[in-house]
């Protein structure tokens, strides 16, 4: 049982890590981010190209572009010709030309620091073209194409662990409690160290896919970007060879790790030498080590698949996998007697299949392999990786407390609270797919120069993301007291977790926006912002938790996590309506204009 004391220790660990993670990414943070690179980068390319557009306009050819998850054909149509026939929303150019935005103008109109009376007036300007520019267009279906793959392969993992869940529970009490402290354990490291990696992934191919297509008439650039691997010409993109390189290094330490350090884990969650729950616990924890390294690899290759616009094959890989571990569970657990070990082998073997399936795909497209290591890039993997960490870290802190305030109440509210943190986090999946939808397409705009299209994914991702998040909250509304008896059949436990339905429900709107934010914030590289306001909206809502839970009880424990979701909404709006960092050169065109 995990005690009081367990708790804040553990509380206070995830602090001094959290503190620890931020001193060295800030010393290691350069003044522009990466896409600040890419885009002056490209931008200097299209101001040296304007002399000779007029001659090349007559030669070049339109190029069509498919989606892997889109039926539709984008026609893109080059910068320097006139449009002749309609163009989509995703790849239009602007008619007229406009002079090449450089730093030097970007640093003399951005003359004074934001204020309060700025944001007001940037928001009072946004939020009208949000509402004005609402509709679902040929935009709006390529999110949802994006979006709905990766929806249900985000839902294939809690999928699994529910089937494992059922398995292992018909073995006893005791080896399903060993088996969730060892999972806990697991997905902890997981959410820390690997989800950073897939979303750095997705951005950085993304991007350099953009900058490709940006300069794909250029034939020095065709010679520098394909390899000839096996009599075979492939792409070479140096950010997929550098993130599966360092999914490899970060997948064996994992594993080295829980292996080794298994029993320190187990002390640490507070399950002690002679608990009941410690041998099988630690035993699972081992074997589920070996699965790390494919867990790392695959997720590396998701974030790829995520960066081509492709979540169809990374669904398809899971549900592959969780498919196989289905069918090898009962016959490793019960027929061969390998009891939770079964479990956990059953497990691994899905996941090296995932990963092996992943890589045997991406081989297909790209270069696997680097001809040499670029030691900048990995710097530059290593310095968002810790931005990511840190972020995660007090995402962790504020929820692990959260949960703490609420075991202080008993274990009939606790297990309401259960409930519901249950049901609000499996939710968030669906939106937490429109926050990749719009990370991809967002990297594609903004790397490529293309403001506005990035201006568009902006527009469209906010509005779908509103409505997902109303439809869900009058779906909760409706069927909440269904959804919780499927939980337990106790009717105090009950009655406390349908008092939370306004928490549950009427928090989907703001956890929806707030999730989308955070996509868009990857989808221009503002991992220094999306790091440092992650940490001072925690302490916040940590400081509110502490004082409103002791004396309103859960109701003050859930108030803290609407609060917590809020002001992520408010730093993430705060960002777009300063229209500071990275993102001053997506509004700048506008601005003009309006000038």
């Amino acid at each position: 049982m995990v005690t009081e004391s367990t708790l804040l220790s553990l509380c206070v660990s995830l602090s001094l890590s959290l503190s620890l993670s931020l001193f060295l990414s800030s010393k290691m943070t350069s003044s522009f981010s990466c896409h600040h690179i890419f885009s002056i980068y490209s931008l200097q390319r299209r101001r040296r190209s304007l002399c000779s557009s007029t001659t090349l306009a007559s030669s070049k050819t339109h190029k069509l572009r498919r989606n892997p998850n889109f039926s539709a054909r984008h026609r893109v149509v080059p910068r320097a010709s006139p449009p002749k026939n309609r163009r989509t929303p995703l790849e239009s150019a602007t008619e007229e030309s406009k002079r090449p935005i450089t730093r030097e103008r970007l640093r003399k109109s951005d003359t004074s620091s934001p204020t309060a009376q700025n944001f007001v007036e940037s928001i009072s300007r946004f939020l009208p073209r949000l509402r004005n520019r609402f509709k679902l267009d040929e935009l709006g279906f390529e999110i949802l194409s994006i979006a709905w793959p990766a929806a249900f392969a985000l839902a294939a993992d809690p999928i699994a662990s529910l089937v494992d869940t059922a398995f292992v529970g018909h073995l006893g009490s005791v080896e399903l409690a060993a088996v969730g402290v060892s999972v806990s354990v697991f997905n902890l490291v997981s959410k820390l160290f690997n989800v950073p990696l897939l979303n750095i992934t997705t951005s950085f191919v993304a991007e350099e896919q953009a900058l490709l297509r940006k300069n794909s008439d250029d034939s020095n650039r065709i010679g520098q970007d394909q390899m000839l691997v096996d009599g075979q010409t492939k792409k070479y993109l140096p950010s997929i060879s550098t993130s599966l390189a360092l999914a490899a290094g970060i997948g064996i330490a994992e594993a080295v790790a829980l292996s080794v350090g298994s029993g320190f884990l187990m002390n640490v969650m507070g399950i002690h030498v002679n608990s009941p729950m410690r041998a099988p616990a630690e035993h699972f924890l081992t074997l589920r080590a070996f699965g790390a390294p494919p867990i790392v690899i695959a997720l590396a290759a998701q974030g790829t698949f995520r960066g081509f616009m492709d979540t169809k094959t990374p669904l398809y890989a899971v549900g592959a996998g969780n498919l196989l571990n289905a069918i090898l569970d009962p016959i490793l657990i019960f027929l061969f007697g390998l009891g939770i070990g079964g479990a956990a082998i059953a497990t691994v073997i899905s996941e090296y299949l995932i990963a092996f399936i992943l890589l045997w795909k991406l081989n297909g497209k790209v270069s696997l392999v680097a001809p040499e290591l670029d030691g900048r890039r990995v710097a530059l993997y290593l310095n968002t990786v810790g931005l990511l960490v840190a972020r995660t870290l007090a995402v962790l802190v504020t929820m692990t407390l959260a949960t703490y305030m609420a075991a202080r109440e008993g274990p009939v509210p606790m297990a309401s609270h259960q409930i519901c943190i249950q049901v609000w986090l499996a939710v968030s999946l669906l939106t937490d797919a429109l926050a990749l939808a719009g990370q991809a397409l967002l990297a594609s705009g903004y790397s490529g120069g293309n403001y506005d299209q990035a201006r568009q994914v902006i527009y469209r991702v906010l509005q779908i993301g509103l409505v997902t998040g109303i439809s869900l909250a009058a779906t909760l509304f409706l069927g909440f007291g269904a959804f919780s008896s499927l939980f337990t059949t106790d009717s105090e436990v009950l009655e406390i977790a349908r008092s939370g339905i306004l928490f549950v429900a009427g928090s989907q709107p703001v956890n929806a926006i707030a999730f989308v934010l955070d996509g868009l914030y990857y989808g221009v590289s503002d991992f220094a912002y999306a790091a440092y306001s992650m940490v001072f909206v925690g302490l916040i809502s940590s400081v509110f938790l502490l004082v409103a839970a002791p004396i309103f009880g859960l109701a003050g424990v859930w108030a803290g996590l609407f609060l917590f979701m809020a002001l992520r909404v408010a730093a993430g709006l705060w960002r777009l309506g300063t229209r500071s960092g990275p993102w001053k050169m997506v509004w700048y065109e506008m601005e003009q204009k309006s000038d």
